[in-house]
């Protein structure tokens, strides 16, 4: 992509960057955000995963101008909460909190709402918010016990991963897919050549 700025996703998450492969976009550097990551009180869902996208799109944001290498560079956000009700779950590191998770989504509906963010090199940021709607099976304690077993569920928010085993679970999904994985690609890809990113620079070579 001669001439286009740097692309700079500030993420460490595999399956974001896969998702920004699919359509074509290789990013030129990996900048995960160091954030708090806590929910404030009273909180709802959506304006936490819209507040985390646009805070470490900033906190990259001021990283990539005071380096050489990434000065001039646009910066891609998301993040991903999901919710039972007003119930924000948390990103699962232990198992309790995993085991927690499983119980509450077992047969019945949550939200999945992925924000994300993208800051032109003149510091303007985009944001969009995305809102999925999934439906678990009831689930037996066997389905919870080797779901726990693979260790698939650590580290995600609400303590599953939907491209993993857990797709398993899925009876009904309503909205965005790979918003779920981690960044819905539809909205980024609108958001990102809002900024002046080329996104189909690669396209007449991507099925050679």
């Amino acid at each position: 992509m001669t001439n286009a700025p740097q692309l700079i996703l500030a993420s460490a998450s595999p399956r974001r960057l896969a998702l920004l492969q699919q359509v074509g976009l290789e990013p030129d550097h990996l900048l995960p955000a160091d954030i708090d990551e806590t929910p404030k009180k009273f909180e709802t869902p959506r304006a936490l995963a819209l507040r985390l996208a646009r805070a470490k799109v900033e906190a990259v944001l001021e990283v990539a101008k005071n380096t050489d290498a990434m000065n001039g560079g646009v910066v891609l956000a998301a993040d991903t909460v999901v919710s039972v009700g007003r119930r924000i779950l948390p990103k699962a590191e232990l198992t309790d909190q995993a085991v927690m998770c499983l119980s509450l989504l077992s047969g019945r509906g949550h939200r999945v709402f992925t924000g994300v963010a993208v800051a032109e090199p003149n510091g303007k940021i985009r944001t969009k918010l995305v809102e999925t709607r999934v439906r678990f099976k009831r689930l037996s304690r066997q389905d919870v016990d080797d779901y726990i077993s693979s260790g698939e569920w650590r580290g995600k928010a609400g303590g599953y991963a939907i491209q993993g085993l857990a797709g398993s679970f899925v009876v009904k999904l309503v909205g965005s897919y790979p918003a779920v994985v981690g960044l819905p690609l539809a909205e980024t890809v609108n958001l990102l050549q809002s900024a002046g990113y080329p996104v189909h620079a690669n396209w007449t070579t991507a099925g050679a």
